[in-house]
C-alpha cells in the first residue's frame, strides 16, 4: 500500500480519515501491521477498516501519530483508559509517557499582585508560582523615567523628554518589583515613572491605571482573581491572589530510524520547551 495512500478507519462507530503514511510512524505497531491486513482484529468492509475500540479515545491516538506529542486537554481524566488504548494499538511508547500521568497533568498555578499607594507613587509586586509565567509577564512590562518640571509633575502623560527604561527589579525569578508615579528630585524638578504593558502602548503614571491595565492582562491569560485583601492597613497594601490551571509542556517521542533496519521506532521521552 501507498504511503500517499487515504485510510478510513471507522473505530467504535466514529469515522477517521488519515494516510497510510501517518498510521506506519510506528511500523510494529497494530495500526501498521493492520494495512497488511495481519490483524484480525481489523476488519476491511466497504473500504474502510473497523475496530470495535472507543471511538473518542482514538482522536488522541491519532493526535499522536500526526505530531509525535502527547498534549492533553486541561479537563481530561481518562489517562489509564487512553494507556489501554495506545496498548491496544501496540504504541508501546504512547502508552510509557502516559504512564507519566504526574507529567501530563495540568498543574495550578498561583499569582499574587500586592499594591500600594503612598503618596503620589504606587508599588507593585508580583510573585508567581511558576518562574516561566513571571518572567514572560516581566518581558511584558516596561518602566519608563523622565525628569520633569514641578509645574507638570501631575501631567498623566510623558513628557516630550526622551523616556529612559528601567529595569525591574528581580528580587527571584519568581517575583518582580516595579513602581509608578512621581517623586521630588532637586530644585523644581520631579521623576516620573510610567508603566508600560504590552501590547498595550499606552505609558501609564497613575497607580489605579495600571493596577487596572495589569488585571486586565492577567484576566486574558487565563487567569482569575481568587480573593482580594489588605495585608498591612498603615501602609495600605492590598493583596489580589489569581490562579489558572497550567498546561504542561506537550511529552514528545523522538523517532530514530538506521538504514537498513526494520523501522522499529526507537523512543526516548523529552519535553518540548515552548517559546517565550
Amino acid at each position: 500500500m501507498s504511503n500517499q495512500e487515504v485510510v478510513v478507519l471507522s473505530v467504535g462507530g466514529v469515522r477517521y480519515v488519515t494516510r497510510a503514511s501517518t498510521l506506519q510512524q510506528f511500523p510494529e505497531s497494530r495500526l501498521a501491521r493492520m494495512l497488511n491486513h495481519d490483524d484480525w482484529e481489523f476488519k476491511l468492509v466497504n473500504g474502510e477498516f473497523f475496530v470495535d475500540r472507543d471511538g473518542a479515545l482514538f482522536s488522541y491516538i491519532m493526535d499522536f501519530l500526526r505530531t509525535l506529542q502527547v498534549s492533553l486537554p486541561t479537563d481530561f481524566s481518562d489517562y489509564q483508559r487512553l494507556q489501554r488504548e495506545a496498548e491496544f494499538y501496540g504504541l508501546h511508547p504512547l502508552a510509557d509517557l502516559l504512564r507519566q500521568e504526574h507529567l501530563l497533568k495540568p498543574r495550578l498555578e498561583i499569582l499574587e499582585v500586592r499594591f500600594s499607594l503612598q503618596e503620589m507613587q504606587a508599588f507593585f509586586r508580583i510573585f508567581g508560582s511558576c518562574s516561566t509565567t513571571v518572567e514572560a509577564l516581566a518581558e511584558r512590562i516596561t518602566v519608563f523615567t523622565a525628569q520633569q518640571s514641578g509645574q507638570s509633575w501631575s501631567s498623566p502623560f510623558p513628557s516630550q523628554k526622551t523616556l529612559v527604561p528601567l529595569p525591574l527589579e528581580r528580587p527571584s525569578h519568581h517575583d518582580m518589583v516595579f513602581q509608578c508615579g512621581t517623586e521630588y528630585s532637586a530644585g523644581d524638578q520631579f521623576v516620573a515613572r510610567y508603566v508600560s504593558i504590552k501590547p498595550d502602548n499606552r505609558k501609564l503614571i497613575n497607580g489605579t491605571n495600571v493596577l487596572g491595565l495589569l488585571f486586565d492582562t492577567l484576566l486574558k491569560g487565563g487567569f482569575r482573581l481568587i480573593s482580594a485583601r489588605t495585608v498591612a492597613s498603615e501602609e495600605k497594601v492590598e493583596c489580589y491572589s489569581f490562579e489558572r490551571m497550567k498546561r504542561p509542556a506537550g511529552l514528545t517521542v523522538m523517532v530514530n530510524q538506521t538504514p537498513g533496519s526494520s523501522g522499529v521506532a526507537q523512543a526516548r521521552r523529552g519535553q518540548k520547551q515552548k517559546g517565550k
